[in-house]
């Protein structure tokens, strides 16, 4: 049986990766709402000139949806996918999935009580194939076991593009929320820790003093158990790069390590999703573009038989709860 969806909600870009995906993977889109003309939706008509839009929000969650996907503004983010939930939809939406504890205790009891499955698309893993072909490998040993992260986040502010809402601390949800959740996600994932106590939180907005709620820096460091890591995330990105940013991941395992070139190689070969890799018998550069984006179809099979092999719903919970405490901590330290 096909899997359908709708999208709710086109504030944010990654609408389009998002729906691109799913319909990649064979699922059929049923149409989209969104309220009123954010930035995004010229763009989006464009490259999906077939998908019907709903005059209203009830019409979206009536057309018979299995999924809905959640892009609106990062504030109103919860409140859609509680109602998708409650309509009976699973969800999945952009990062942040919500802004608050209080979002995020209210996403809690609405899984519960529905039994829907809630999940960010973590798109700095989900939507990177050097990311799959990464996994690969740390699940395969080939360089011992992990005990330390490096994640950075650079990203290019665009600031004619932004819309209002980007720069008000309560829509957004301060850099940690925003950006940071990335990677712990990958910290707990790739370190296999169910959990981690933040040791260091900070932020601050060193070259926007006109836009005062704007966070344009921020870092973590972080530890579990078993393992620690470190994080970094900014709106830095010069405009000479020719991406949004120059994010990478450094794995340090007992046996080797690994780096992922994720977006784009200064000064070096032309494309993205490479892979340096260094253990006792090999180091060599990979290239992982082919590597594929596995997160799509695990999640249909997860909608199709109540399982979790996309991302465990603990797992989601936990990376959303450790961004919102670290950003907490962070503006309880700012002078």
């Amino acid at each position: 049986m096909t899997l359908a969806f709708i999208a709710l909600g086109l504030d944010h870009r990654h609408i389009f990766g998002m729906t691109e995906n799913m319909l990649r993977i064979g699922a059929r889109c049923l149409g989209f709402w969104t309220d009123g003309t954010p930035q995004p939706l010229e763009g989006y008509m464009r490259r999906f000139p077939e998908l019907l839009r709903f005059n209203n929000l009830e019409c979206a969650l009536s057309a018979g949806a299995d999924l809905a996907l959640v892009s609106a503004i990062p504030g109103d983010r919860a409140t859609l996918a509680i109602q998708a939930m409650h309509t009976g939809h699973d969800v999945m939406t952009d990062k942040p999935g919500c802004t608050d504890i209080e979002q995020l205790t209210l996403i809690k009891a609405a899984v519960a009580e529905t039994g829907r499955i809630w999940s960010i698309n973590f798109s700095e893993r989900f939507e990177v194939p050097c990311v799959t072909l990464a996994d690969q490998m740390v699940q395969n040993g080939v360089i011992g076991k992990i005990i330390h992260t490096t994640g950075l986040g650079p990203h290019r502010l665009n600031r004619a593009i932004r819309p209002s809402w980007f720069f008000s601390r309560k829509r957004y949800g301060g850099i940690l929320t925003d950006i940071g959740v990335h990677q712990i996600d990958q910290f707990l994932h790739f370190t296999n820790s169910k959990t981690a106590h933040i040791t260091m939180a900070h932020v601050a907005n060193h070259a926007n003093p006109a836009d005062p709620e704007l966070q344009d820096f921020g870092e973590i460091a972080l530890r579990s158990d078993h393992a620690s890591g470190y994080i970094r995330v900014d709106w830095y990105t010069p405009d000479a790069l020719p991406n949004w940013g120059d994010g990478r991941l450094t794995l340090l395992g007992t046996e080797g390590y690994i780096e992922l070139i994720k977006y784009v190689e200064v000064g070096g070969r032309d494309g993205s999703d490479y892979l340096i890799m260094v253990n006792g018998t090999r180091c060599e550069k990979i290239d992982a573009h082919d590597a594929g984006l596995p997160y799509f179809s695990r999640l249909t099979n997860d909608i199709a038989h109540r399982t979790e092999t996309a991302m465990r719903q603990d797992h989601c919970f936990e990376v959303m709860e450790l961004a919102l405490r670290a950003q907490l901590l962070a503006e309880e330290q700012i002078l």
